[in-house]
């Protein structure tokens, strides 16, 4: 059997946010497997064993640049060490030239546009003599250059912590808007169900099957429930099945909207900043002999 060490635990429960010792009998379970053992969390604690994902530390902001014509556009993260050098004039001002570099001279990744021309020097070197000036590090994470099959919108939620850029065949400027707005909220994963993993699909089912028989579920019935989580899981992550936000009887997706509206998504990306970089800081020690000592009381 593998050894389950202190430092297996303590990943499991940063990235779950399940009990510590919950995490130790999800582990030993999986044999040390921390994928297999995330899984059997979800299944014994359900959505909550996952929140730790949703959460963002990481500072910084979501830059979008969008040409006149709405034919050309990108969408830039870059990040810091602090929020008050996320409202700074100069690092503002870096990201809107940065982005507008993304989309006009389309570089192939972070690299090639940080090496581009900008001012007296390059972007980099632009960079770097902030990072003095300023004290704080900053770093440009990511790109997406978008040319418009429609026409390109953008929404941006929460000081830029929140990027989104939508490219728009057919409708009018308000539904660019409008949906724009709703993928910012709703947070979907993909367009529609080509677009989603089929990895995480089977996973999805998995837990499904997990739950179903935790609860006595009948064994006939245990495939029908199965599909039916996965299929309610796919409307919730992608955009055509999701509700319109803004649906006056609350049952709208964005797929009938689309439709009624005589309009199709060809594209849209999706920003948060920090998301996937954060890191929980906690005394794991501290926290350690706080649940041994509760244990001993039991």
């Amino acid at each position: 059997m593998a050894e389950i060490t202190a430092g297996m635990v303590k990943e499991l429960r940063e990235k779950t946010d399940a009990p510590m010792m919950e995490c130790k009998k999800a582990l030993t379970e999986a044999a040390g497997d921390m994928a297999k053992a995330e899984e059997i969390l979800r299944v014994k604690l359900g959505n909550k064993a996952s929140k730790a994902a949703t959460r963002v530390t990481t500072e910084g902001v979501t830059g979008i640049y969008i040409a006149e014509d709405g034919k050309l556009g990108a969408i830039l993260e870059v990040n810091c060490e602090t929020d008050f050098v996320a409202k700074n004039e100069d690092f503002l001002a870096l990201v809107k030239k940065s982005v507008e570099l993304a989309a006009t001279k389309a570089p192939a990744d972070v690299a090639a546009l940080s090496a581009l021309p900008l001012g007296e020097g390059t972007v980099e070197s632009t960079r770097a003599a902030l990072v003095g000036r300023i004290g704080e590090n900053m770093s440009l994470r990511r790109f997406q250059r978008l040319e418009a099959q429609g026409k390109l919108y953008s929404y941006i939620h929460g000081g830029a912590k929140i990027g989104v850029l939508l490219d728009l065949v057919g409708g009018e400027a308000q539904l660019g808007k409008d949906i724009a707005m709703h993928i910012a909220a709703s947070k979907p994963k993909a367009l529609d169900t080509s677009g989603v993993d089929a990895a995480q699909i089977e996973t999805e089912r998995r837990i499904a099957l997990g739950k179903a028989k935790e609860s006595g579920k009948p064994e006939a019935m245990l495939e029908k429930i199965a599909e039916g989580s996965v299929q309610k899981f796919l409307k919730e992550v992608t955009l055509l099945g999701q509700v319109f936000i803004k649906a006056e009887d609350g049952k709208e997706t964005i797929e009938q909207l689309l439709k009624k509206k005589g309009a199709s998504v060809a594209a849209f990306v999706l920003y948060v900043v920090g998301e996937g970089l954060e890191k929980k800081v906690s005394d794991f020690a501290a926290e350690v002999a706080a649940q041994a000592a509760a244990a001993k009381k039991e």
